[in-house]
């Protein structure tokens, strides 16, 4: 995201380790380092430079109490983490997850302010503890440092998918119509049930014998009973089905970019958001379980025109493809130049100016 030799903000990426919570940070990060938005921030002289994420896992008795009674929560966490959560303060804190809240809260204080402290997800503390909240719109937080995403800020850069396009490019040349499916697993909202996964099977047989091409991807979360299921019906009709490495390469990203429509479990923000970004038709799978939460999301997704119900049918349509980490990338960027405004070049806009290196 930074070039190797520090030049530019630094920026320190930080979760819990949970998978979700880490991906919205690197979409972020992603987001900001592309080269349009790092160019209007370069001039910002980082301290601090930090290559890899830094992942906190405080212990109890700390995480038996809310957030906002947490004392000294640097005591919280193992000794190699307590060192690494020290000066340099970063230009940037991107954290994200409800149990990485009280640091992202104390580093804007640790640093005197002097760290623009964004933190993903409702962190469940008083939002001026913040410089920037990024929250869904279905956890309906609100206020002036507030900025609400439909569903998650999903981020995949030109270069990634350029080169997914390159490793995968025989994709590009299958005839017909081509279906990604996404599926997810069991949560504390979803149970991903063998029930659920034989009506699936059932719709997604169906499916292939109307003609279309289906691209079966499991996730971590999903159940292994379901992926030896999901592997079968694959078998079955011809279908590409990745489970893991014993699959091969990873195919995620290039079912994205060279798939029409999308098949995606309804638990996963990430997931459904993903489809989004690429502006895949998303027809949303039920499965056992269910939360006022991801109702909200997932009436925000079908009133947005992104998302429908699957009921085995499948059908195209247009609309605006969700890339709400470029929304936030373009926040960060223009709270940054107003804290460091951008050098005067001392040219006018008429002026051509000759390259450094010649």
């Amino acid at each position: 995201m930074q070039p190797a030799n520090g030049i530019g903000p630094s920026v320190w990426t930080v979760s819990d380790g949970r998978a979700g919570n880490a991906a919205q940070v690197r979409a972020i990060a992603s987001a900001l380092g592309a080269t349009r938005r790092w160019m209007q921030i370069a001039h910002i002289a980082g301290k601090g430079h930090r290559d890899e994420p830094l992942t906190l896992t405080p212990r109890a008795p700390w995480t038996w109490l809310p957030a906002a009674h947490w004392p000294a929560p640097r005591l919280a966490l193992p000794a190699d983490q307590k060192a690494a959560l020290a000066p340099p303060w970063p230009s940037i804190w991107l954290g994200a997850g409800r149990r990485t809240a009280p640091y992202s809260a104390a580093v804007r204080r640790w640093s005197n302010g002097q760290t623009l402290v964004v933190h993903i997800l409702d962190p469940k503390l008083d939002p001026g503890l913040f410089d920037l909240l990024v929250t869904p719109e279905h956890d309906g937080l609100s206020g002036e440092n507030v900025l609400s995403t439909v569903g998650s800020p999903s981020y995949f850069s030109p270069d990634d998918q350029e080169q997914a396009g390159l490793e995968f490019a025989d994709l590009a040349d299958e005839p017909g119509r081509s279906a990604m499916v996404i599926l997810g697993g069991n949560s504390k909202t979803h149970q991903f049930t063998m029930g659920a996964a034989e009506t699936l099977a059932g719709q997604l047989k169906l499916l292939s014998g109307q003609g279309w091409r289906l691209r079966i991807s499991a996730s971590r979360r999903t159940p292994a009973p379901v992926i030896a299921r999901m592997r079968q019906l694959a078998d079955e009709i011809g279908a590409r089905f990745w489970a893991g490495p014993e699959d091969g390469p990873n195919p995620y990203l290039a079912w994205l970019n060279f798939s029409d429509v999308a098949i995606v479990t309804e638990d996963s923000a990430n997931m459904l958001s993903d489809a989004a970004y690429h502006g895949l038709p998303v027809h949303m799978a039920r499965l056992q379980g269910r939360a006022p939460k991801f109702d909200r999301l997932h009436e925000s997704l079908i009133r947005r025109g992104v998302a429908r119900w699957f009921d085995g049918t499948l059908e195209s349509w247009s609309f605006e493809p969700l890339r709400e980490a470029d929304r936030v990338a373009d926040r960060i960027v223009a709270m940054l130049v107003e804290r460091y405004p951008q050098p005067n070049m001392g040219v006018g806009e008429d002026t051509v100016v000759a390259p450094d290196w010649l």
